[in-house]
């Protein structure tokens, strides 16, 4: 008996060995290409802030027999400084970050909830529901994101997605005595590699 169960526990640590391998955990690397975006219209003109330096982490899960090839997104998370972003002229963004609450809620967060993966041209298409983290509050969003796998086995991960101030109790900010006034339509584009963790 104790023989036949040693041979039944044996296959399934073979049968799932190679699932956990296949697991991988990145994290955004701060020495490769970051490109976070905060764009917004106003009654002048549309604007733009960026932001070079971002964190996260993600967890992949790869075919068993080929590295490249990606199977599903597990987890993925990123973190943004509000006073990291920055534009072209110091009035918006010092009115940004008022609007944004940046004294109280110094971070953007973005933490996935779930994700269907499908193949195209290049890479991976992600539909995936998260939390959205603005201004310290939170709502569930509907975003989809493009892998492509890296020659380095570095993973680049863009998507964008599309708020309405309001919704997260944002007053759209004015500038010039009133003269300029934003939209209350917002978009949070992203574009950062996320690299393979180091294993201590």
């Amino acid at each position: 008996m104790n023989s036949y169960l040693n041979k039944i526990v044996l296959i399934t640590l073979v049968l799932i060995m190679p699932v956990t391998q296949a697991q991988e955990i990145y994290t955004i690397a701060s020495n490769r290409q970051i490109d976070m975006r905060l764009n917004g219209s106003s009654t002048l003109h549309d604007w733009e802030m960026d932001a070079k330096k971002s964190s996260g982490e993600a967890r992949f899960t790869f075919d068993a027999n080929d590295a490249n090839i990606v199977k599903s997104l597990e987890s993925l998370t990123f973190n943004l400084n509000v006073l990291d972003l920055k534009s072209d002229n110091k009035g918006l963004d010092k009115n940004a970050y008022k609007a944004l609450k940046s004294d109280t809620y110094d971070k953007i967060y973005y933490k996935l909830s779930s994700s269907q993966i499908a193949s195209e041209k290049g890479g991976y298409l992600l539909k995936t529901k998260g939390k959205l983290t603005v201004a310290g509050v939170t709502k569930d969003i509907v975003m989809n994101l493009h892998l492509v796998v890296n020659a380095s086995n570095s993973i680049s991960c863009k998507g964008e997605y599309q708020l309405n101030m309001t919704d997260y109790n944002i007053e759209p900010p004015s500038f010039m005595m009133g003269l300029m006034k934003t939209g209350e339509e917002l978009t949070l584009g992203f574009d950062v590699i996320y690299s393979k963790q180091e294993k201590s």
